[in-house]
């Protein structure tokens, strides 16, 4: 017994060191596998508790096997598995709500090792937050990707190779989450799931009575009555005394009785005064509403608004590239292709290489931490909820490959890596995104890159440093260009015109990883030191 407690102990003294530098979870799915192997080791200290002491309570041990099946399967490949969002949202439900409700069945025995090492681990498990972005993420994906609630409930996502279905407890919890925030349109859509499965006979913890509670007030907040009525005939079909319920059915109908007399009144006033009919006639015939960034930015993450006609399209090209032929590439030019005209974003293929992206990673990995912006008004970086990601900054230091790598883009872009700033390796969560932004400081922000002293972003350089099965493309809206993942290659383009004005239409985003794990890699180079590489040009257009 002293033996395994000893054991235990050199465990856990490991275990908050590797995970006491880490928080927000959920925004870097390269973190998150560290909490599949922790998960693993918290099964494993699990089943030897319930064999030292022959445990009496089946129904732990049961949750342990499913548990210990699941984490198997987890960590044969811990980043494809949380690739899919729902596996995601459901690792950080587990970790922040199921072990605590373990703990507290277990709890009568103290005096063993299992239950000390639970209690302790759990101080750095992922926090309440953590289950919240997480589950915000997933209705992120669904609005993004236009997902019916059903399709993500039972797993059914495009590319995913570890298929997970939700119980009903799961859209339950989402549904609570959206009601939290009052957003009764998501908090309708997953207590209606949650109800769909109860109806199914699924067995759960979660009563009906309580689902048509939520379902019908979210329904009510959206302004369907009649519907709202409904429902709450249902539940007090299920529950006649319940009292909330028994008041809303009053108040319903007299809120239905009210709605009908205002319309009547509105539709007397209108025959009254010939207004009837008229309103079509006021807008203006062929007059089409701008589409909104937002709605633009989705589109495209869904591969649909792309504005690339078919001539266009004819005068992009791939070549060999040797960057004027530069020697280094004069006998092994590089694969270069034309991605979009304007602004021209090119994309260079085999750039980087497996091992090499490994190389970086592993570099990265320990060190990244929640990606942050630069504050438009003050210039000083921080965090914000519309970038999920985390990020690691890496210099030659570091690793003599990162000044290989810096030299590869100097070579073939011609640039001066000196005044550019360190790489940035970032790793994508549970939907990670980065919301439409620019890469350059605007007249408006006269203290962006101060501090730097080398001007502003002339250019970016991107590696993409995985493959994406769904999702996750950098985007630029204003111009309907889409640039998809692909492992092992990078894309470039300018930021600034020749005459150092910024050029607006690189407006960019990264969409929200749907299924699979993103990383990329950048390099956002500078003016200073590119005053004869790239000579200044008076027309803006350049």
């Amino acid at each position: 017994m002293f033996g395994m407690r000893l054991q235990l102990c050199i465990f856990l003294s490991f275990l908050l060191k590797s995970l006491s530098a880490h928080n927000d979870f959920y925004t870097s799915i390269g973190h998150m596998t560290d909490l599949l192997f922790t998960e693993k080791d918290m099964v494993t200290s699990l089943k030897e508790y319930i064999r030292v002491e022959e445990s009496k309570l089946e129904q732990v041990k049961r949750w342990a096997d499913q548990l210990e099946s699941l984490s198997i399967t987890a960590i044969q490949d811990p980043e494809g598995f949380l690739g899919h969002p729902v596996n995601a949202f459901k690792l950080m439900k587990r970790l922040n709500t199921e072990w605590g409700m373990l703990e507290t069945l277990v709890l009568s025995d103290t005096t063993e090792a299992f239950i000390s090492n639970l209690t302790m681990q759990r101080k750095h498990f992922p926090t309440e937050d953590d289950q919240t972005g997480a589950a915000k993420a997933l209705l992120r994906l669904q609005d993004t990707y236009h997902l019916e609630t059903n399709t993500i409930a039972t797993g059914n996502l495009p590319g995913v190779t570890y298929k997970s279905p939700m119980t009903v407890e799961d859209c339950y919890e989402l549904g609570k989450i959206a009601y939290s925030d009052s957003d009764y349109y998501h908090t309708e859509l997953w207590m209606s799931q949650s109800l769909q499965q109860l109806d199914q006979g699924e067995e759960s913890t979660i009563d009906k009575v309580t689902v048509l509670d939520y379902l019908s007030y979210a329904i009510y907040q959206q302004g369907e009555l009649e519907r709202a009525l409904e429902i709450t005939k249902r539940l007090l079909s299920l529950d006649s005394e319940h009292q909330r319920a028994r008041g809303n059915l009053k108040y319903f109908e007299f809120q239905m009785l009210q709605q009908r007399s205002d319309e009547e009144e509105a539709a007397q006033k209108q025959r009254n005064e010939g207004t009837v009919g008229n309103k079509t006639e006021e807008k203006k015939k062929g007059f089409k509403e701008p589409i909104p960034e937002r709605k633009m930015y989705e589109k495209l993450c869904r591969g649909e608004g792309i504005q690339m006609t078919p001539r266009r399209q004819s005068r992009l090209f791939c070549r060999y590239y040797d960057n004027h032929r530069n020697p280094m590439y004069l006998l092994s030019p590089v694969k270069q292709e034309d991605e979009w005209d304007r602004p021209y974003i090119v994309r260079y293929h085999d750039i980087i290489s497996h091992s090499e992206i490994e190389k970086v990673k592993s570099l990265a990995k320990p060190r990244l931490r929640r990606a942050t912006i630069s504050n438009p008004i003050t210039g000083i970086l921080e965090t914000a909820p519309y970038r999920i990601s985390k990020s690691a900054w890496l210099t030659g230091y570091d690793d003599p490959l990162i000044d290989k790598i810096n030299q590869r883009i100097e070579d073939l872009t011609g640039l001066e890596m000196d005044t550019a700033e360190e790489m940035q390796v970032a790793n994508y969560g549970v939907g990670g995104q980065y919301e439409p932004h620019f890469d350059f400081g605007r007249k408006d922000e006269p203290d962006a890159f101060k501090e730097l002293g080398t001007g502003n972003r002339v250019a970016t350089w991107l590696f993409y440093m995985t493959d994406v099965a769904a999702g996750g493309a950098t985007v630029f809206p204003d111009v309907g260009a889409a640039v998809w993942p692909k492992k092992g290659t990078a894309v470039f383009w300018y930021n600034l015109f020749a005459s150092g004005e910024g050029d607006y239409s690189t407006r960019h985003a990264a969409c929200p990883v749907l299924v699979g794990n993103k990383w990329v890699s950048n390099k956002w180079i500078h003016e200073r030191g590119q005053e004869w590489r790239r000579p200044c040009d008076l027309d803006q257009s350049k």
